[in-house]
């Protein structure tokens, strides 16, 4: 029995010890496994779309490079007693790409309100305790408004043109494909119920006021061409409501008839003055083209309020044309003052126009004309001349809309004309934000049903620029430190700025004020205003009248300034990731003549080499040892810096950014260091640095004016104040 136990327990031995093996075995496979790339600065590759001949790796078009182009004749009239439009158009569309063309797609915008629309199913919805008997109709008792395009007629040559709708977009069936270089010319009639903007929502539509009188700001209001490209072949999205319009250029000849007491602007150049101007109006228009410094009134508020208590039963027509713009909106009222001043692009007389009722007044009249100078004047030099003839801004009260020469803006004073400073600069923001859309999208023409931010968060971006130099104390959303609660928020709310439209979670923030801040700390923090304002400068004129997608911004901006940037856009852009950059610790070293054991140890061990090192000085971190004459025979007499700091740098944040460290030394003074962020390249959580100095360092701050985002500032101070300390324990209590 016992050499039966032995040999059982050598069994169990060897089984044992075989075990062990495996496991070591095992841990040594599972430590040996590799890994892909995730550093930080990794590049791009793997997420842009390879450059070809038509979208060059530099970011500019390639020698391939085509777009569409569709042209529009259009007979438009409005019937103020029924609010209905009332369409005849013809489109020549212009095949210039490569390909043969077997249908084309039109857009139906105004579908997304009709009765029938899937918008109003596509959102979660509960029961409230309260709701308007208008809301409960429309709801719960499926009462229709009627809204939404009525076809009347597609053709060509005067025959019925094959078509199929497809909710906000109609797919008109070629009778032969449309091969490359070749054009097709086709005819539709149509007509729809127009929106009360204020009442019932949307981009476009109408106020009515209680005169009786309505403002019409109308726009989307006609079927347009979708685009069709080498990126996304036809951009035949639906439209939701929300993410706008990707459209081709043009030119356009438009004639809009209105009740002939009206006054109107629309996109394009007005043909027929004399049919539809007085005499007096013409010669005050004159005089504005000649006025640089102050707009010319040319509808007075007297007359305009004279004006709105009648009601023409006459009509006339007014004549629009336009070339090479991708949409065309107008606005018209009995109600409007108008006035108008020149401006000056590079020796280049553009007009600046504004529309609105005596509702808009003081308001309007000291600020939206100047603003729409100043914002072509600004976003002229950050990017291209103006190359339109005029900019318009109408009053809307609850609108804030773009198209090419002419916008909607809301900003209404108090009924007795009073207005906090918060009406104020909110008007002034939207004028400019929206007559800077004529560059971004207008001009350099990217697809907002894709990608929201290329417009929005450019535009936001110079937006910030504009509104400082108009006004210095003006109040901006688009740079970093307002950003911070936005990037501190729930991450399962938050969405990458590189996301369709349709289905980004805090919209604004996302396609508008993150973008304007990250191209903000671009400027300001990473690249510097020179390199930068060439590299955007290069991309847009690059991509003036054409169609920009994100790679092509990323190289372009690359390209132009020889940085890589791949790092900010895969961070930035790419993920949710926020930045948290904070100070771990910081080691006070000494000079000293005096080699610490280890150093003597390491003297000995590799004696050749310290040999060759010649005469040395040490560093310590016992301040008994410390010398701070230990440098003084080997530099001249000047002042030797013998207090020295280690500071470890930590990243809780998934961003990496560059680190702006303040120095504030015993007599008061302060010095600024910025180490970029490759500073992280092989140490994504830590890294360290060693700072000198002739005097005591009394204090280190990370980003002292919050140019990073940085989303935790407790840790961004040494000495840590106490009361950092105690915000940050109620922060945790409370977490």
């Amino acid at each position: 029995m016992r050499k039966i136990a032995l040999v059982v327990l050598s069994l169990f031995v060897i089984s044992s010890t075989t075990f062990a093996q495996q496991e070591k075995k095992e841990e040594k496979k599972k430590v040996q496994q590799g890994h892909t790339d995730q550093n930080k600065f990794r590049q791009l590759k793997d997420v842009l779309a390879t450059p070809n001949d038509q979208r060059t790796a530099s970011g500019a078009p390639g020698h391939q490079y085509t777009q569409q182009k569709v042209d529009y004749v259009m007979d438009i009239r409005l019937e103020e007693s029924t609010n209905k439009i009332y369409g005849d158009e013809t489109i020549t569309y212009h095949n210039n790409s490569k390909d043969v063309l077997e249908y084309l797609w039109v857009q139906l915008d105004q579908n997304m309100r009709a009765d029938d629309s899937k918008t109003p199913l596509a959102n979660s919805q509960g029961a409230s305790p309260f709701i308007s008997t208008k809301d409960f109709k429309s709801t719960y008792m499926k009462e229709g408004k009627g809204f939404g395009f009525n076809i009347e007629k597609v053709e060509t040559n005067g025959k019925p043109l094959s078509h199929f709708i497809n909710r906000t977009m109609m797919r008109i069936n070629l009778p032969e494909p449309l091969k490359p270089g070749d054009t097709f010319k086709f005819r539709i009639k149509w007509n729809y119920k127009v929106n009360n903007s204020v009442k019932d929502g949307g981009r476009s539509g109408f106020e009515d006021f209680p005169d009786g009188n309505n403002n019409y700001t109308i726009a989307q209001f006609f079927p347009r061409l979708a685009v069709y490209d080498n990126v996304e072949g036809w951009q035949n999205m639906q439209f939701w409501g929300r993410s706008e319009f990707a459209l081709e250029f043009g030119d356009y000849d438009v004639k809009i008839t209105v009740p002939a007491d009206h006054i109107m602007e629309a996109t394009g150049e007005l043909q027929n003055a004399k049919d539809v101007l007085t005499k007096e109006q013409r010669k005050r228009y004159e005089q504005a083209m000649k006025s640089f410094k102050d707009p010319v009134i040319i509808v007075t508020q007297k007359e305009a309020e004279k004006n709105e208590k009648g009601r023409s039963n006459k009509t006339k027509t007014w004549h629009y044309k336009a070339e090479m713009v991708r949409d065309f909106a107008f606005a018209t009222s009995r109600k409007y003052i108008w006035d108008a001043m020149a401006v000056n692009i590079n020796g280049k007389t553009i007009m600046a126009t504004s529309l609105y009722p005596k509702e808009g007044n003081p308001l309007w009249e000291e600020h939206s004309t100047r603003v729409v100078a100043n914002t072509l004047e600004e976003y002229s030099k950050l990017t291209f001349d103006y190359p339109y003839p005029k900019a318009v801004s109408v009053h809307a009260k609850n609108q804030g809309m773009e198209y090419p020469m002419i916008c909607f803006n809301y900003g209404r004073p108090n009924p007795d004309g009073t207005y906090s400073d918060r009406t104020k600069y909110g008007m002034i923001g939207v004028i400019t934000h929206e007559v800077g859309h004529n560059f971004f999208p207008m001009i350099v023409n990217s697809d907002e049903r894709q990608w929201t931010w290329m417009d929005e968060g450019l535009n936001s971006f110079v937006e910030v620029l504009a509104e400082l130099d108009y006004d210095k104390n003006h109040p901006v959303s688009g740079i970093p430190k307002n950003i911070v609660r936005y990037m501190s928020g729930d991450q399962s709310n938050l969405s990458p700025i590189m996301s369709q439209g349709d289905y980004v979670k805090q919209f604004g923030p996302n396609a508008y004020t993150k973008p304007a801040a990250g191209l903000y700390m671009l400027r300001q923090t990473i690249m510097g205003p020179e390199l930068f304002d060439h590299a955007f400068r290069t991309y847009s004129k690059r991509w003036m009248f054409k169609h920009p997608t994100p790679e092509d911004f990323f190289r372009s901006m690359e390209d132009a300034s020889g940085m890589d940037l791949d790092w900010f856009w895969r961070g930035w852009f790419y993920t949710t990731d926020a930045t948290d950059i904070g100070i771990k610790s910081v080691k006070p070293l000494y000079l000293t003549d005096k080699p610490s054991d280890r150093v003597k140890q390491l003297k000995q061990q590799y004696k050749q080499y310290f040999d060759n090192l010649g005469d040395l000085v040490y560093i310590t971190d016992k301040k008994e040892d410390a010398n701070p004459k230990a440098m003084n025979k080997y530099v001249d007499g000047k002042e030797v810096p013998s207090y020295i700091y280690q500071v470890e740098f930590e990243k809780p944040g998934g961003l990496v950014m560059p680190i702006i460290v303040e120095l504030t030394y015993a007599d008061g003074t302060t010095e600024r260091q910025t180490f970029p962020a490759q500073i992280w390249r092989y140490n994504d959580n830590s890294v360290s640095r060693v700072f000198a100095s002739t005097q005591e360092i009394k204090s280190i701050k990370i980003d002292p004016d919050l140019e990073t985002a940085d989303i935790d500032t407790s840790n961004n101070s040494w000495p840590k104040k106490e009361a950092d300390k105690f915000d940050k324990f109620k922060e945790k209590v409370k977490g």
